[in-house]
């Protein structure tokens, strides 16, 4: 497992970059980057069980099943991926999901005077590091845009 981090400076203040990051419009945006059609089902809350799905080419759901570890009002937020949602079914035990599970992804938000830092740390099996550094600055950039606005 690796731990991969990626920053970037949005001209707009933490609340705005939050709310585009975590509105369920805005995120389906920039999420893009990672994968057409993503969405989320659950809460943003601490403590919360998250679903971050997409449908494969067969139309059915698959992505992450995760828990949110810690929310920070406008400061910080945690996820800790706890399995995976294959064909719409939510495996937390198989010996694919043992070796990466659990992993987290997390966001810091600074203030700079008008701007805000955002930095993201994810912890990535290595054999996914190339392809999560190619999608992260896309979808920072897409993230950027839409804050910006």
């Amino acid at each position: 497992m690796e731990t991969i981090a990626f920053n970037t400076t949005i001209n707009a203040s933490p609340q705005q970059v939050w709310q585009t990051m975590l509105d369920d419009v805005t995120y389906r945006e920039w999420t893009k980057a990672f994968h057409e059609g993503s969405y989320f089902v659950g809460s943003w809350e601490k403590g919360s069980e998250m679903q971050f799905i997409a449908t494969n080419n067969e139309g059915k759901s698959e992505g992450m099943y995760s828990r949110i570890k810690e929310n920070i009002l406008y400061e910080f937020i945690s996820i800790e991926h706890l399995g995976m949602i294959l064909n719409g079914v939510i495996d937390t035990t198989s010996n694919e999901v043992k070796k990466w599970a659990p992993s987290f992804e997390n966001y810091a938000f600074t203030a700079n005077g008008d701007q805000t830092h955002l930095k993201v740390q994810m912890q990535t099996p290595t054999e996914y590091k190339a392809v999560f550094e190619e999608m992260w600055p896309k979808a920072l950039e897409a993230l950027k845009t839409l804050s910006e606005k």
